[in-house]
């Protein structure tokens, strides 16, 4: 086999990846939810494991952001002490390393933490142990993996320029960069637009939901208004291209973006939970690679969407027929467009990602 050749979901399994958008609150074990809850006497809609897991997921297929963001309400609820945010970070940075992530930027939003007396920095703090505790553990399996923390803010709120300001002070000890999460329609990027040019001003990296439940003006306002680096889903910069003729034609907006390398953040299963995508088959993933956008594949909420990064790359691969080389590039995209500083991304790629691929993909 080569580079051309497409990979077995086995393979796929082995790969070294790359996730850029991933929600720590999503990605919870429904066990975990179950053991937390009980500590808390709090209520939830299923007490087994699987059966939890189910009611997210039919929770979550109603084709609505906003029904989709419902589901969270218990998550949250079971994650106000330290002891439970450690113990979810360190699941997660494990869980990732054994789907074959070597790299990952995982976002909270850190008010969603704090009804129960614990700080802004204390959240923060027991995060980013939560994440070191998991690599280690993930070392001890012989697991190699990088997890660094991205700091949301709910565009319906008003703590974003606080938030702003603690990626600041914390940008050298595990945090590496701010976005804006929640609902789209009706709270656009440009609320937040101070707290967007004081992060430029401190030279901090950030990435903006936008192009998920909202259409292009979303994407245009995080671009060319905010500054985004990367935009959060941008799915829906398919509207900005027209497949009507023999060639597909860009619109202004859409080609700048391909222009400028935006990197796109693109979750397919997710997409479809939440409207953006019928199907794996239609969702605009296929046609944007083909034109060559930045494109990564992203899990977002893995609990939600009962998903993985080796499941994403599966159905892409079934979808389009994609083989180790389609694959290595959103990976490698993925690791171009990450927060941390340009050698320790070109470390991954050189040193990690393109042996991983060329050994799994020579057997």
């Amino acid at each position: 086999m080569t580079l051309t050749s497409i990979p077995t979901p086995e393979q796929i399994k082995r790969l070294p990846k790359a996730v850029i958008h991933d929600h720590l609150d999503g990605g919870l074990r429904p066990q975990t939810i179950i053991d937390l809850a009980k500590k808390i006497n709090y209520p939830l809609p299923a007490t087994e494991a699987d059966a939890l897991a189910d009611w997210f997921y039919d929770a979550c297929n109603s084709g609505t952001l906003v029904r989709y963001l419902e589901t969270f309400d218990h998550v949250i609820a079971v994650m106000q002490n330290r002891e439970a945010i450690i113990r979810v970070a360190s699941e997660c940075a494990l869980d990732l390393a054994r789907d074959g992530v070597v790299y990952a930027e995982v976002r909270g939003a850190p008010e969603l933490f704090t009804r129960e007396g614990l700080t802004l920095d204390e959240v923060i703090e027991a995060t980013i142990e939560g994440y070191r505790q998991g690599e280690k553990a993930a070392k001890a399996e012989g697991f190699t993996i990088r997890v660094e923390s991205l700091l949301c803010a709910l565009r319906q709120n008003s703590l974003a320029q606080e938030i702003a300001e603690k990626v600041i002070k914390n940008r050298d000890l595990g945090v590496v960069g701010f976005d804006i999460a929640g609902p789209e329609d009706g709270f656009p990027p440009t609320n937040q637009l101070d707290t967007f040019n004081y992060l430029r001003q401190e030279d901090a990296h950030f990435t903006i939901h936008a192009g998920e439940a909202y259409g292009l003006p979303s994407i245009w306002q995080a671009i060319q208004m905010c500054g985004a680096e990367r935009l959060g889903h941008g799915v829906r910069i398919i509207e900005d291209i027209d497949f009507s003729g023999a060639k597909p034609k860009l619109g202004r907006l859409s080609a700048y973006v391909r222009d400028r390398r935006i990197p796109l953040e693109l979750c397919p299963t997710s997409n479809l939970q939440t409207g953006a995508a019928k199907t794996i088959a239609t969702h605009p993933i296929g046609a944007l690679a083909k034109l060559r956008f930045r494109v990564t594949i992203n899990t977002d909420n893995r609990l939600m969407s009962r998903t993985s990064m080796t499941n994403e790359m599966v159905e892409v691969v079934k979808a389009f027929n994609w083989t180790f080389q389609d694959l290595q590039r959103v990976t490698i995209n993925a690791l171009k467009s990450s927060f941390i500083p340009f050698e320790e991304r070109l470390a991954i790629i050189e040193e990690v990602v393109k042996p991983g691929y060329l050994a799994i993909a020579s057997e």
